[in-house]
């Protein structure tokens, strides 16, 4: 744990223009939704965030963005995504289809199946998916962009 609050990280995507993207959402508060997958969970042999938990928004550089707080986690399979999380993710998504197609993407990727140690990982309807929802508490610096 780094910085000041020794809080958390809160790691979106992997470093690069798409954690760039989506902290910048989180900071404009278009993004009070993420989704992972409960398998992440299980390899990192991490707990379940609950809500009233702050982490540290961390940008690509590594550095502590913002302090937010989780105000609600749901254990769901992925089948069960609706339009509002789809929404709430802050990417721009109208649909489910095209949230779930650009989630399948990243979630089959390379850098996500070497993640979880299994190099044909794929996801179905029935995978779980654990979905947190969040507010800013507050801005630690200017962010990306």
């Amino acid at each position: 744990m780094t910085g000041p609050h020794a809080l958390k990280p809160l790691l979106l995507a992997f470093p690069g223009p798409l954690r760039d993207r989506l902290v910048g959402a989180v900071l404009s508060g278009e993004k009070t939704a993420t989704t992972g997958l409960l398998v992440e969970y299980e390899a990192e042999n991490e707990e379940l965030p609950e809500a009233g938990e702050r982490s540290a928004l961390i940008d690509s550089a590594g550095r502590e963005v913002a302090v937010v707080e989780v105000t609600e986690v749901r254990v769901l399979p992925l089948v069960e995504a609706d339009l509002r999380l789809a929404l709430d993710e802050g990417e721009g998504y109208r649909s489910v289809a095209k949230w779930r197609e650009a989630h399948e993407r990243f979630w089959h990727s390379e850098e996500m199946r070497e993640g979880l140690g299994d190099p044909d990982f794929t996801v179905d309807d029935g995978t779980m998916l654990v979905v947190e929802r969040f507010r800013v508490v507050e801005v630690l610096s200017p962010g990306v962009g």
